[in-house]
């Protein structure tokens, strides 16, 4: 998830404003560990009392900036125009696709700041943990809706989830920022969205490939068992029966002196 700056650049938004876009920078810059209030407020060029004016903390600060990240990001997403599909499934390949429109800029203009803080605060700042789960639970669960529709028009049968795929879209793009992050570039985050749109188009069909597999598996069947008709194997001849060995009479004892060949 983005953010993008709507605001006039000849209007001067106001002090809080200011000092939430600047914590939107700069923690998903340096991190939520090293970005400092003397940071925030020179970024935002205001003064510190001014910081605790708005923000009894840095902590504060951070529960702020994830329901501010998560109203403007709402609004760029509902504004994107992969919602007019009638098709779900065109809307969640729309999905894919505008993440990947949005990937511009540097760094810090296109990575997720609920996956950014939540890597650092999720064993120490439990507020600021949850609040990044309800976050990024409220993003997939749109997802998911669309998922769930997709579901029921094309695979119907399927084992898996809805939730389980909108978790699995999240999965890929937030560690696809971090693989961002360590190659120092959004061609890592592009490569992972064009096979998650594969995967996608692929999930939604387990049903014709399933139908597809079975028809051509009783096809095979059937050929088989024509031909076997057409061409019966050989009968295996009977097997001898063994006659017991008849008992010679007294007289009639084997000499082993006498050829066999002699009446």
């Amino acid at each position: 998830m983005v953010d993008r700056k709507q605001s006039n650049p000849q209007e001067k938004p106001p002090s809080r404003t200011r000092l939430l876009d600047a914590a939107l920078h700069l923690v998903r810059a340096k991190g939520y560990a090293a970005t400092t209030v003397d940071d925030i407020c020179h970024r935002a060029g205001v003064t510190k009392g001014s910081f605790f004016h708005h923000f009894k903390s840095k902590d504060d600060l951070a529960l702020s900036a994830v329901a501010y990240w998560e109203a403007k990001t709402a609004s760029l997403f509902a504004a994107a125009g992969y919602h007019q599909a009638e098709d779900p499934l065109d809307r969640l390949l729309g999905y894919v696709d505008f993440q990947v429109a949005i990937l511009t800029g540097e760094l810090p203009d296109y990575t997720c700041l609920l996956g950014t803080l939540v890597q650092e605060t999720y064993a120490t700042h439990p507020k600021i943990r949850a609040a990044c789960e309800r976050a990024l639970s409220a993003h997939t669960a749109e997802l998911t809706r669309d998922v769930e529709a997709a579901k029921r028009l094309y695979a119907p049968r399927a084992a898996w989830s809805a939730e389980s795929v909108g978790n699995f879209i999240q999965a890929v793009l937030q560690g696809s920022f971090i693989l961002a992050k360590a190659k120092q570039g959004p061609e890592v985050v592009r490569e992972d969205l064009k096979l998650l749109r594969r995967t996608l188009r692929v999930l939604f069909q387990p049903d014709t490939h399933f139908d597809s597999a079975k028809e051509a598996n009783q096809s095979t069947t059937a050929a088989s068992h024509a031909k076997k008709k057409d061409h019966p194997h050989p009968a295996s001849p009977p097997k001898p029966v063994e006659e017991p060995e008849a008992e010679l009479e007294p007289d009639e004892e084997y000499d082993s002196q006498r050829s066999h060949f002699v009446d």
